[in-house]
This record gives C-alpha cells, structure tokens and sequence, in this order.
C-alpha cells in the first residue's frame, strides 16, 4: 500500500485536499504541504487543528518551501518526505514540472487541471496532446501511475460520462456539461478560482460538436436550464479542460461544456476585457514600469479562498447526457448538489473549492489500495468509475441521478 503525500500548493483546493487527507490518515500516512508561500502552507494546517479532523493523531502534517519549478528541487522534495503520492493542486502552470518530478522520483502524480504555456492563452485542442499525453510512454515505461484532471469539472463529470457508458447507454449522442453556481460571497466582483487562470479561459470557446472542433466567440451562445434544488438558471457555452480527453475516450457526436454567469458577472467581465484588463501580455506604465494587466486585476480583487465565510447559497454541477439504451432514447441528468455553508463548517473553506479538492484525495484512496494504481498515464474517464463515485458519496460528494423528459437543447 503506498503511503505519504505531498500536497503541491496552498490555495482553496489544497486547502480542502489537505483537510480531506487528514481525516483520512489512516490509509494516506503523513501529508506535507508544500508552495512558494510556506506561511500559506501554516495557515492550512491551523485550521486542520482548529477543526481537529486527523483521524490518526500521532500521523504528522507539516510545511516546506518549494519552487515547483525547480524539478531538481521537487524531486528532492518527494524522496526527502518520503511520499508516494504528489498531488499537484497549484497554479497549471507548474504541471509539467511535477509531473516530470514524479516521473523521476518514481512517484505517483495527479493534478485537477489541464497545463498552460504562460506565453499562449486558449491553445487549439486537443491541449493534452499538447503537453501532458506527450508524456504517456514514458510513464508506462517506468510504471509511473499519472491520473489528469481529477478535480470535479474535470474529473468527477468524466466519471460520469464513463458511468453512463457503463450502466446506462448503449449509444451516446450528446453530452452537455453543466456547472452553475447559485450562491452569493456578498463581494461587488470575485472569481471563484485564481482570477488569472479563470480569465485566461474566456478568449476563445472550443466544442466537439458533430465529432469535430467547432470556435465559437466567448459568451455568444447561451441557454436557460431548470436544474435540480438551484431552480432555473442562464448558462453559457464555454470551452473547458475536460472536453479534450473525453472526445478521444467517450465514443459521443458532440461533447459541450456550459457554465453559469449571473448578469452582473458578464456585465463587470465585459467592461474588464474591453479596458484590456483581462490581457496577458505587457504594457509599460506612464513612469516606465512594466506589468501584465490580468495580473494587476488579479491582485485587486479578491483572493477566492477569503470568500469561504461569507458565502451563501449551493452549487450544481451535472452531465446531461442524451442517447439511446435496447433501442430506446434515453435521457439522463447525474450530478452533485453542494452547499457553501456546510463545506465552511465541514473544512473552513466554500463549495468551489470543496468539489474541486475532494475528487484528488478519493483518487489518492483509490491509488493508495490499489484500485486505481494503473502504472501510466490516464484522464478519469479511462478508470472504473464506480469505486470513485461510491468513495466522494462518502467524503461529502454524493452523486444523484435523475431521468428527465426531453429538453430542447441549443442546435450548435
């Protein structure tokens, strides 16, 4: 059985993954939290002892500084805290440095993100051809076990889509990908996720629509959608990580990914992007200096995991997969209700986070017992779904499902 992890960041995500590993000690041994900001690192375990949630008392939680850029460093890290299991939940930008780190320390890695070139922004698919599927071979050659995007969307909803395949579908048309977000922080404007890696999404929209890629301008094509417990709400098409993997790995015509905005959030995003605050390439200040807008935005407003307190409200995240079953259509909504409010007693931290930072330590459980230990490089939907989704119903994840009455779906 592997034992010991290496948490890689201090965000949100970490923060609950952090929690979520600790009540879960008995089978994920030691945990070392691990970014540039060790203060950061500190804050997470204090509130680890706040909440009192180690199963094991005696199993020790601990930070150290790391560049995880430096791979040299980060292997280092690895073999000096022993751990066999490095999940990377920072910044993606630092995805291929600790996965080259776990290749060469011989660790498992995971991370819940697809990797960014800080350089380019809205890359044409498929991005994991890009970068991470070109380091399949090796981790199969080594017997590297390397899980992709094991965060909730991506993640969770790949699952889905291979539980449908599993259980309910002999053939599968269409997969709509949905994630709204009823609640409120009580915040003029504030990303749920680092604002800089949010923001870097909305320049271009991509979709698998007819078994092709198909552009589409950001925020162009929208729809309203009644969803269980949020009630009726206005979501937009988006590109997203998930659709990548999922068009080589689900044998599906069309594939979309659709995320709610309120309308004070296209309104604010709008005016940002038309100011040329949401870019990524330089300018120079009037007195000379140089700064990168989206940066500057990025430290004004607020870091997402200070929202955790004052938030309201639930979240809904579900697949609408349509297709046929003995010949018949048939039509199925799986998905996962979450509330901000029990998440900030649960873990001190809000339901963005939450559903983003259990799915890795499930996944962690799964690896740790063998379950999941595949020795190369896989995306969620190429794994048994079913231990998953049984073992994130027990950590506070439950997947509901739910068969609806045809819906009219936007004819892209």
């Amino acid at each position: 059985m592997k034992k010991n992890v290496l948490i890689i960041g201090a965000g949100g995500v970490a923060h609950v993954a952090a929690h979520k590993c600790a009540q879960n000690n008995d089978i994920l041994g030691d945990i070392c939290i691990a970014s540039r900001t060790q203060g950061k690192c500190d804050a997470i375990i204090d509130s680890i002892d706040r909440k009192k949630t180690k199963k094991i008392a005696k199993r020790k939680i601990y930070s150290r500084h790391i560049d995880a850029m430096d791979v040299p460093a980060t292997v280092n890290l690895i073999k000096k805290t022993k751990s066999d299991i490095v999940m990377n939940l920072g910044q993606s930008f630092i995805n291929m440095s600790v996965l080259e780190a776990c290749i060469q320390a011989g660790a498992v890695y995971m991370d819940t993100a697809i990797h960014e070139d800080p350089h380019k922004v809205c890359e044409d698919p498929p991005w994991y051809g890009n970068y991470e599927w070109k380091r399949r071979n090796r981790c199969r050659t080594k017997g590297i076990t390397a899980i992709l995007g094991v965060g909730f969307d991506p993640g969770v909803v790949n699952a889905w889509c291979a539980h449908a395949v599993k259980h309910y579908f002999d053939i599968v048309d269409t997969i709509d990908i949905m994630d709204v977000n009823a609640g409120s922080h009580g915040k003029y404007f504030a990303t749920n996720f680092d604002p800089e890696i949010n923001f870097r999404e909305f320049k271009k929209v991509w979709s698998w629509i007819d078994r092709k890629w198909v552009e589409k301008k950001v925020h162009s094509i929208k729809q309203t959608y009644e969803f269980p417990v949020v009630g009726k709400q206005t979501i937009y098409l988006t590109g997203h990580d998930e659709l990548h993997s999922l068009s080589q790995n689900i044998d599906a015509n069309s594939i979309r990914f659709w995320m709610g905005f309120s309308n004070h959030y296209i309104n604010v995003f709008t005016v940002l992007s038309k100011l040329g605050l949401t870019s990524n390439q330089s300018v120079l200040t009037s007195d000379g200096v140089e700064v990168v807008p989206l940066r500057v935005l990025k430290a004004l407003l607020p870091d997402p995991s200070s929202l955790a307190p004052n938030y309201s409200g639930k979240t809904c995240i579900g697949n609408l997969i349509k297709g046929k079953k003995d010949g018949g259509d048939y039509e199925l909504f799986i998905y996962n209700i979450c509330d901000h409010a029990d998440c900030y007693r649960e873990v001190e931290a809000q339901a963005i986070s939450y559903t983003a930072g259990v799915p890795p330590v499930a996944a962690a459980i799964l690896v740790a017992k063998g379950v999941w230990d595949v020795k190369t490089m896989v995306n969620v939907e190429e794994l048994d779904p079913d231990p998953f989704l049984d073992l994130l119903g027990e950590m506070g994840l439950p997947t509901e499902t739910k068969l609806e009455q045809p819906v009219p779906i936007l004819n892209l």
